[in-house]
């Protein structure tokens, strides 16, 4: 097995991938939900991909079967973050197959170096139950805020 990061030749397994994960993290998706979700895919991937988003893969035998998404966003700088780059880790999936190898906890270090490499401020997560210890081994803690997260 090999870990990488992700180039414009991924494009399609990385589409995959976002899918299996969605298809996992939202119990399912309807045939119109996945093609709209496949098409916009297509021209994110191709239009981001390591510029603001990098991709790490596990590939076994030329297949992607691992998957962590760093996204860099710059912001107008705050004392929160000085340098106005902040990082957004997404799509931690390994397919079923493939899990309880260490492979998603690798591919994080591997977004981790870079979110050092790049000076982001910070990273950001959403973390489900299954994966919150993982984080927390890396050395991600809870985000408390004195602000109420809100959304319209």
């Amino acid at each position: 097995m090999q870990l990488r990061q992700a180039n414009k030749t991924d494009i399609s397994q990385l589409i995959n991938m976002r899918l299996a994960y969605l298809e996992e993290d939202y119990s399912g998706l309807t045939p119109e939900q996945a093609n709209a979700i496949k098409e916009q895919l297509l021209a994110y991937f191709r239009e981001h991909l390591n510029k603001d988003l990098f991709v790490y893969v596990c590939e076994d035998n030329t297949v992607i079967v691992s998957t962590v998404f760093l996204l860099i966003t710059e912001k107008p700088a705050n004392p929160s973050f000085l340098t106005g780059l902040t990082g957004t880790i997404m799509n931690v999936y390994t397919l079923p197959n493939y899990r309880k190898r260490g492979i998603a906890g690798s591919l994080l270090s591997m977004a981790i170096q870079e979110a050092k490499t790049k000076k982001l401020s910070y990273l950001d997560l959403k973390a489900t139950q299954a994966g919150s210890s993982l984080y927390s081994q890396l050395g991600f803690a809870l985000d408390e805020s004195k602000y109420i997260p809100m959304r319209f």
